[in-house]
């Protein structure tokens, strides 16, 4: 029996744990969950059923931040070493990469953002055992670095891992059968989003009156809602979230990881922000250039000129479910290639 300790800090970390999770605790390990009070993320553990111990709540300053982060260290090498943990699971995070090498255990990060590497990289892999990418991660990385054929949405939107669900939607008020859309816009705080943007106030307005013309309208929003939007205020829980973009009639936003979601599930997608005018993520590219399930721009205007496009277009929607399928056929079920590493290093070391 293994001891295999997943450190979870944001949202899109549940998503890609919680699956990996159950099957190594199915196939009889014991397992620790530490997380991080962001967004939702505690609140999405708790939906799906996984135990976990807060540890830290994001800070609001960048003395708060670094604060935190300093904590969160020492609680992980803490935690770490009482439950005596054979390997660290974690997505790319410094903090867990170092609690694992205080402690001296052994380590996978899993990862798929250049940008993220660029910043902290150098603090981050040279503490750890294995890392792991997609094979479109154009970053060559000193050490054990492994790949897979696929994108970390995979992980828990392959069609083997998630079945979308009507009544969840019906239940609150969300008709499936008739067009909506579904915007995300986020706060642009994290350390790696100092001097970046998204859609702008103007730009979001217009969005949202073009599409609210054409179907019902659910935004999601790291900052607070105006006024004028909140009427448009998501209806269903985070845990649905998933559920939600499958059967919409497409996703704006200037949020990479819905964008990817969305584009994965068959729904068109349009993403907007300033990452894209400079060298974009290889993810966000393979998905737009290999597969056309996304479009990005850096160019505001250019986003809302395409989601027009899209929508006036009777076919956008068989497009898209055709790229999808060519999409799945030519990408491995992730949550397995997490659980085979993760099993492989604990077990080697």
């Amino acid at each position: 029996m293994m001891k295999v300790h997943f450190d979870v800090g944001h949202p899109a970390h549940v998503h890609l744990f919680k699956h990996a999770i159950d099957e190594v605790e199915a196939r009889g390990h014991d397992t620790l969950v530490t997380s991080r009070e962001k967004e939702v993320t505690t609140q999405l553990l708790d939906a799906y059923g996984v135990d976990h111990v807060p540890i830290s709540k994001k800070g609001t300053s960048t003395f708060d931040l670094a604060k935190e982060w300093l904590v969160r260290e020492l609680k992980l090498a803490w935690h770490a070493r009482q439950f005596d943990a054979d390997v660290i699971a974690s997505h790319f995070n410094p903090g867990a990469a170092h609690a694992a090498a205080v402690t001296g255990t052994p380590s996978v990060i899993f990862n798929d953002d250049e940008v993220a590497v660029e910043t902290l990289g150098s603090v981050t892999h040279p503490f750890t055992s294995v890392v792991v990418t997609p094979a479109c991660f154009r970053n060559e990385l000193n050490g054990d670095h492994r790949t897979y054929e696929g994108f970390h949405e995979l992980a828990y939107l392959h069609p083997d891992r998630f079945e979308p669900d009507p009544e969840c939607l019906t239940e609150r008020g969300v008709v499936v059968d008739e067009p909506y859309y579904v915007l995300r816009f986020v706060a642009w705080g994290a350390h790696h989003d100092v001097g970046e943007s998204g859609f702008s106030r103007s730009a979001k307005r217009e969005l949202v009156e073009y599409l609210d013309e054409r179907g019902q309208v659910y935004i999601t929003s790291e900052d607070p809602l105006p006024a004028a939007f909140e009427e448009y205020r998501l209806p269903v829980d985070p845990a649905a979230i998933h559920d939600l973009l499958y059967y919409a009639d497409g996703y704006v936003g200037d949020s990479q990881t819905m964008a990817m979601e969305a584009g994965i599930l068959g729904t068109p997608a349009v993403r907007s922000n300033s990452f894209a005018d400079s060298d974009d993520v290889s993810n966000v590219t393979a998905l737009e250039e290999e597969y056309g399930l996304l479009h990005s721009f850096g160019d505001e205007r250019a986003a809302v000129e395409t989601v027009k496009e899209l929508v006036a277009d009777p076919d956008t929607q068989a497009r898209w479910e055709q790229r999808r399928q060519e999409l799945i056929d030519e990408s491995v079920d992730v949550t397995d290639t997490i659980v085979d590493v993760v099993l492989e290093v604990g077990r080697d070391e």
